[in-house]
């Protein structure tokens, strides 16, 4: 039960959400939301589920054979797990951006222009300003007006992350998911990638999956600890860092297991 007042408006509901690889059960009776314009972390040890629930957020769990989605998550008043949810708009709808930076072997003009091409869009004045607005947003213009025709390969890794938040923003998502986004990134460039972060919840919902506690700290709102498929806690980050309501909760942050 959250300890906010007013509580804001909710994006993503999640309801008794169960998850399995095969016979093996993940992820057990999930239930939270997940709010309009506040960045929410999912945090726990490795193995708890986390990186599966937030690939439950737009179906990538499809991708892999022999697993069952039980319950609901809604958004926009459609429970996503529905069998006749498009899920190609169902990703358009809510972006990723993987643990390791995977900028496309093509320009740094068209990672981010592709995908507004096999959209449909043609006008390519149109879609120009839809690349310089993305690399704005994400942080990244500055450092790359000047050679957008070059190979995306040839930024650094932190550059590579940005650009790959570029290419996500550019078709104008509701949600954007983080799955480990600095794991692979060093100090600086971590620290550019959360405060972009902090500057995209202005336009966006966002979740990020962290091993980090301290990041979590930092850039959410909410956060929620997971452990062995059971979310055993959830609440205002503030609350779950300094006054968390549950022994487990307690003992993970203070580093106890995990």
């Amino acid at each position: 039960m959250l300890t906010e007042k007013v509580k804001p408006i909710i994006r993503l509901d999640v309801r008794n959400v169960n998850f399995f690889y095969g016979v093996k059960q993940v992820l057990k009776e999930l239930s939270f939301s997940i709010f309009d314009k506040k960045v929410t972390a999912i945090i726990g040890p490795s193995g708890c589920g986390k990186s599966t629930f937030i690939r439950l957020l737009n179906r990538m769990n499809d991708l892999i054979p022999n697993v069952i989605a039980s319950g609901e998550i809604i958004l926009d008043n459609q429970n996503i797990l529905s069998s006749n949810v498009d899920v190609v708009e169902l990703r358009r709808k809510v972006g990723m951006v993987f643990q390791k930076p995977n900028p496309f072997p093509k320009s740094i003009y068209h990672n981010i222009a592709y995908g507004l091409e096999i959209n449909g869009s043609k006008d390519r004045s149109k879609i120009l300003e839809i690349v310089e607005e993305s690399l704005k947003k994400a942080a990244l213009w500055d450092e790359v007006k000047d050679r957008l025709s070059d190979s995306a390969l040839s930024l650094s890794g932190g550059q590579q992350q940005r650009l790959c938040i570029a290419r996500c923003i550019a078709v104008e998502p509701e949600v954007i998911l983080f799955d480990e986004p600095c794991a692979s990134l060093d100090p600086l460039s971590t620290n550019k990638v959360e405060e972009l972060i902090l500057e995209l919840k202005k336009d966006y919902t966002i979740v990020i999956v962290t091993h980090n506690m301290q990041q979590a700290a930092r850039v959410s709102d909410y956060t929620a600890f997971m452990y062995l498929g059971e979310l055993i806690e959830y609440d205002i980050t503030e609350k779950i860092f300094t006054v968390p309501k549950e022994q487990r909760t307690e003992e993970y942050l203070s580093g106890r297991f995990g």
